[in-house]
């Protein structure tokens, strides 16, 4: 009995940070969510020297946002993120957004608790596709590499190729690359039932975008050079 009170503690930490509307979700409370990850993306770029090179952003198949990633750790790591995530459109213009889950763990003596931002950068339409088909084990259904930052990483061309992923965190005001195998990406079904009577992302339709969400999208598509005729 005594060797399941710390997983237990653990479990319950974990709980006790993850936010409130991961546990009894309201359409006003997905929409915070898309208004938060508006201002991570904004935040982000507005260091061209310190963000996420204008170049990969341009060249990405789909974008994923998580404000306040929690990850907690006692000799067992877990983590907890609520996110959303848009898709470039066959006319290179952006998805309505979509509403995604982060979850995953670590093993080793590790201890603390923090909250990060998290982007993560879709280079490739199968890496977009898989997750369209369901959870997305980062590292093993689509490759991940830490993505490179400002003007300098434009020249990073060589992990632009070899990562279908690029992931990039912001922890007390520090923004850079980040490993993340063996996080799994999870639609929220849930969430997207509520915001637009459909749980699949596939299926969003344009006319069922509230004005928040729409708003996010505009946001993307100044920071990835697309123009958007219902942004103007």
């Amino acid at each position: 009995m005594k060797y399941l009170i710390i997983p237990l503690l653990i479990f319950g930490l974990v709980f006790s940070l993850i936010p409130a509307q991961a546990k009894a979700a309201s359409v006003n409370d997905e929409m915070i969510r898309i208004e938060k990850a508006s201002t991570v993306l904004e935040e982000i770029m507005a260091i061209p020297d310190n963000s996420i090179p204008a170049n990969l952003l341009a060249d990405a198949k789909g974008i994923a946002i998580y404000p306040n990633v929690v990850k907690a750790a006692f000799a067992v790591g877990a983590r907890f993120g609520q996110g959303v995530f848009v898709a470039r459109e066959p006319d290179g213009s952006w998805s309505s957004p979509s509403f995604i889950n982060l979850v995953g763990g670590s093993f080793g003596f590790q201890i603390g608790a923090e909250v990060t931002d998290l982007v993560l950068v879709f280079m490739t339409q199968r890496s977009v596709e898989a997750l369209g088909k369901g959870d997305l084990t980062l590292g093993a259904t689509a490759s991940i590499a830490a993505g490179p930052i400002g003007r300098s990483g434009e020249a990073s061309t060589d992990i632009k190729l070899s990562a279908e992923i690029l992931s990039y965190s912001k922890t007390r005001g520090l923004f850079g690359g980040v490993a993340l195998d063996g996080a799994i990406v999870q639609v929220d079904t849930d969430a997207n039932r509520l915001v637009y009577g459909t749980p699949d992302p596939i299926k969003i339709a344009a006319t069922k975008v509230p004005a928040l969400a729409r708003r996010f999208t505009c946001i993307v598509a100044k920071y990835t050079g697309t123009s958007d005729k219902m942004c103007a």
